[in-house]
């Protein structure tokens, strides 16, 4: 275990050697992440086990945080925890990636060393909602319902174009 996470890993050799990396990153070091964020002031947890099953070099382990991002219903601030499990298999092709047990996620090595900062980013993005909306439907309590008058209802019959193919139609002209 290492007290400071390294910018850089090299997932074959950690896993030769059944390394265990563990420590925390800022939420504010992740550009991809901040720009969805409304507040990036929290950490991100990780622990990430390498190691080998045959020849396949793997990784798992979680990545925990809590994110602040923006209700899209209401547009107010929502925490929504992550908790994302990682089970990811180390390939150097696409072939590779074919082969990989359903169980595992491809790692696709381009160079020898991969970022451990946009490996977790990645993993976080993709753990993600579309569309974060609160849990209750914030939209109905945070407007204010009023009544519809008669007067409002017959307005709003009027201004429907439709209106007038309902008159045809009901009328037979």
């Amino acid at each position: 275990m290492l007290d400071r996470l390294p910018d850089f890993i090299d997932p074959i050799a950690l896993a030769e050697r059944r390394r265990v990396l563990s420590g925390a990153i800022r939420q504010s070091e992740f550009a991809r992440l901040s720009e969805v964020l409304a507040d990036s002031q929290g950490d991100v947890r990780i622990e990430l086990s390498f190691s080998k099953e045959g020849r396949l070099a793997t990784i798992q382990g979680t990545i925990k945080t809590t994110l602040t991002l923006i209700c899209q219903s209401c547009l107010q601030e929502l925490s929504w925890p992550i908790d994302v499990a990682v089970k990811l298999g180390v390939v150097s092709s696409l072939e590779q990636a074919d082969r990989l047990a359903a169980e595992y996620e491809p790692l696709l090595l381009k160079t020898e060393k991969v970022s451990l900062r946009e490996l977790v980013e990645d993993e976080i993005l993709l753990a993600l909602p579309d569309f974060p909306k609160h849990e209750h439907n914030c939209k109905e309590s945070g407007q204010e319902q009023v009544p519809m008058s008669a007067d409002n209802k017959e307005q709003i019959r009027s201004d429907n174009p439709f209106s007038v193919l309902a008159k045809l139609k009901s009328t037979g002209d």
